[in-house]
């Protein structure tokens, strides 16, 4: 009796091979839940022991997220190879207003802000028709050209106002680039589907080898550390204060929406929106609440997991879900958080514009579906990498602006795809075209 080929995403892969996939995705990535601990403990001015647990924690609950996400349980995961982490904005929004109110407001804003997810996805759900591939393609795109900017400050290393790129970290990255181009080019089999991880690796060797790689920030920390609930102190509730981080949570459903939508397109499985998109953002919110309990923002699906998988064509689910285990090990094991922390931000630079302009790529061919001679679709295309691309090539335009708004305006991934979702709404849904489909529709059932 034969059994059903199981589909790509459905895949377990033999251990080794779902071993060192994982660890590439979770090497690739690693840099954000460092640099969101790193910030938030500089900018509140943390000891040191706090810092090194909220890192443990961070790592703990982006483990567990993405085992969510990946397998899938009650209507919670989406069943897809995510892999969820600490966004930069929600990091950004929780150190404002930790300072503006205490770090105790700030830690019940991230859990009002996780049930605020739960009352908001039912309106939510009913507008997810308006986010055709017009809409997600442009979002990708501007999801890329954000990301592959962060990517270049790594690479820059925050140089002083002024001051130009220091030449190592300019090496480092073209060493890491030139590394997984050759691994890509050269090799062949699983060896080729991991030129992402082979190149980054390469870039690190080169970072020893130059004496910039170095161990021992967590020197003296203990092997083991077990994150600790409420780390600042019992939650101080405040809905006021929360109103930020809730804006966010309504943008970051959009975002998750384009996501689903990318990942499902990238691993070959159809998708139903009204299934496989509140799917995501249950795990979104439930892993949120979770971050909220341990001293972290809001935990979110990464879209930078996207171009990953595009990348090493590797479309298992299963794979991602040992990220989530190395993730939660990681988070335990202090040596082991010690030594990825330790790879130089040029090379995680290097690495991460490989993979985002990957996610790019996918946004072109999902608009190259697109009739673009249609002036309509034109327009919405055109008018949404305005608006998106306004913040993103000019950072602090809208720095005059009150806070809340200039946070909104600020993100430019966000407000491409809300302006995206706006202009194909008026468009299509409105008037003469919206008469011609409902006609057309109408004509088809008879």
């Amino acid at each position: 009796m034969s059994h059903p080929i199981p589909a790509p995403v459905d895949e377990r892969l033999p251990w080794r091979q779902l071993f060192m996939f994982g660890l590439q995705h979770v090497l690739v990535m690693a840099a954000s839940p460092i640099a969101a601990v790193f910030l938030m403990s500089k900018a509140l001015g943390l000891p040191t022991a706090l810092s090194i647990g909220l890192l443990s924690a961070t790592f703990v609950v982006c483990g567990l997220g993405t085992l969510l996400q990946s397998l899938g349980r009650n209507g919670f995961g989406a069943r897809l190879p995510f892999v969820m982490l600490p966004g930069g904005a929600p990091i950004v929004l929780f150190i404002l207003i930790a300072q503006q109110t205490d770090v105790q407001t700030a830690a019940g804003a991230v859990l009002l802000t996780g049930a605020f997810y739960f009352l908001v996805l039912p309106v939510f759900r009913r507008c997810l028709r308006y986010f055709p591939p017009v809409v997600v393609g442009t979002m990708l795109l501007l999801v890329a050209i954000n990301l592959a900017q962060v990517s270049g400050r790594l690479v820059a290393g925050h140089p002083a106002a002024g001051d130009a790129v220091a030449p190592l970290n300019l090496l480092l990255a073209f060493v890491t680039l030139a590394c997984t181009v050759a691994a890509s080019r050269l090799l062949s089999g699983m060896l080729a589907q991991l030129a992402i991880l082979l190149g980054l690796v390469g870039g690190a060797l080169c970072a020893v080898a130059l004496g910039a790689f170095h161990v021992g920030q967590l020197a003296g920390a203990p092997l083991l550390a077990l994150p600790t609930p409420f780390p600042f102190g019992w939650p101080r509730f405040d809905v006021v204060a929360a109103v930020p981080l809730m804006v966010f949570a309504v943008i970051s459903m959009v975002e998750a929406t384009g996501q689903t939508l990318a990942i499902s397109d990238a691993v070959g499985r159809p998708v139903d929106q009204q299934r496989d998109v509140p799917r995501t953002i249950r795990a979104d919110a439930l892993t949120s609440l979770l971050g909220g309990m341990f001293g972290t923002s809001l935990i979110i699906t990464s879209g930078e997991n996207i171009g990953i998988v595009r990348a090493t064509g590797v479309r298992s689910r299963f794979v991602t879900a040992v990220s989530g285990a190395i993730l939660v090990a990681c988070g335990l094991l202090v040596p082991v958080s010690a030594l990825i922390s330790a790879i130089p931000e040029a090379v995680v630079g290097g690495t991460g514009l490989v993979v985002f302009c990957i996610v790019g790529t996918m946004g072109i061919d999902m608009l190259r579906r697109v009739d673009l001679r249609d002036h309509a679709n034109m327009y919405v295309v055109a008018v949404a990498l305005a608006v998106g691309l306004l913040p993103i090539l000019v950072p602090g335009i809208y720095e005059a602006l009150p806070g809340n708004l200039r946070i909104l305006l600020g993100n430019g991934v966000a407000m491409g795809a809300i302006t995206a979702a706006l202009l194909n709404f008026l468009f299509f849904h409105t008037g003469a075209r919206r008469a011609a489909a409902q006609a057309g529709a109408a004509s088809a059932t008879h």
